[in-house]
């Protein structure tokens, strides 16, 4: 979709020779469109289930609200947090899952470890999680279907138990990510989770002085604070034990060319660096509108700003 959007965007431009936007210009104004209109869907979100409540939103296929959280949830991503020192965990950012987060919907807790421990034999590329320290996977209960929480390079895990050796001291995991670093291991009982409570600095206080409202592993809780969630109880502490599903930021799009020796740039999706929109294909028509606004200011032309500002008043005004 973005060349279809970039070429768009400059068949408007050169129409009356208003400019030219080069390709390094035209994908920051990529980035600022796709921001902006993810970031309208959350307010497109909250506008639509107020008409529900009002009644005023149909069914079926004038089912607006299902239609933006579709959308919202292509953004969706679960992985387990990174261990911190004691019970703090790393939240999402590029350096621990990849990606930033938008909002964090909820946190899981993996409330039942059955064994945990430090792998005495591993070779890279492999996926057996090895202990014949004296541990019996067998004998704690590891079945099928489990998790191994583990951290590899700098990356948390929730790895999927998919055999159990009948010697007790072997286990197989689902991918083959695991390196000849003795790896810290635990095991969780897979069907055993609960959702942490969000509570803020002032309430986790109080809730910790009274007996009756102590967090523990059946009812947990956490607090929010620059780059780490504290977990409550502090004994939840291990590697795996929380996962956290939230909204990603969208990836930066990036519109990749070979360079030509007389005319343009042309297009070139092969190059490892290139990154289309992640928005749906109808919003292409509002991509190029938020273009043209930005590409408008930088060449100084007003009625071009004018022209996609108009365009984006109508198309808003037939969403609703």
């Amino acid at each position: 979709m973005i060349n279809s959007v970039r070429q768009t965007v400059m068949s408007v431009l050169n129409k009356n020779n208003y400019g030219y936007i080069s390709p390094s210009d035209f994908n920051l104004f990529a980035k600022q469109a796709q921001l902006d209109l993810f970031e309208d869907y959350f307010y497109s979100y909250n506008y639509q289930i107020n008409k529900e409540n009002a009644r005023k939103s149909g069914t079926g296929y004038a089912d607006i609200t299902k239609g933006i959280e579709e959308v919202i949830d292509t953004f969706s991503v679960t992985l387990p947090l990174l261990s911190g020192a004691g019970s703090e965990y790393y939240l999402p950012s590029l350096i621990t899952t990849n990606n930033d987060y938008y909002l964090i919907n909820k946190i899981l807790i993996n409330n039942k470890v059955l064994i945990s421990g430090t792998t005495t034999a591993v070779a890279a590329g492999t996926n057996e999680i090895i202990d014949t320290s004296g541990v019996d996977f067998v004998t704690a209960g590891v079945k099928v279907g489990d998790i191994v929480g583990v951290e590899v390079s700098g990356v948390a895990y929730n790895l999927i138990v998919t055999a159990v050796d009948l010697t007790g001291t072997i286990l197989t995991v689902a991918s083959n990510i695991l390196n000849s670093t003795p790896l810290t291991y635990t095991v969780y009982t897979a069907d055993k989770k609960k959702e942490a409570e969000k509570v803020t600095h002032t309430k986790i206080t109080m809730l910790n002085n009274s007996l009756l409202t102590k967090p523990n592993l059946s009812y947990p809780a956490y607090t929010q604070e620059s780059i780490l969630a504290q977990t409550y109880p502090v004994t939840i502490s291990n590697e795996g034990q929380i996962i956290c599903q939230y909204i990603r930021f969208p990836y930066a799009p990036k519109w990749t060319f070979v360079e030509l020796t007389n005319g343009e740039p042309a297009f070139d999706a092969s190059q490892s660096d290139y990154q289309d929109f992640e928005l749906p294909n109808d919003d292409e028509v509002n991509l190029v509108n938020k273009i043209l606004q930005y590409a408008g200011m930088s060449i100084r032309e007003v009625s071009t700003v004018q022209f996609a500002q108009a365009q984006e008043q109508i198309n808003t005004q037939e969403s609703k």
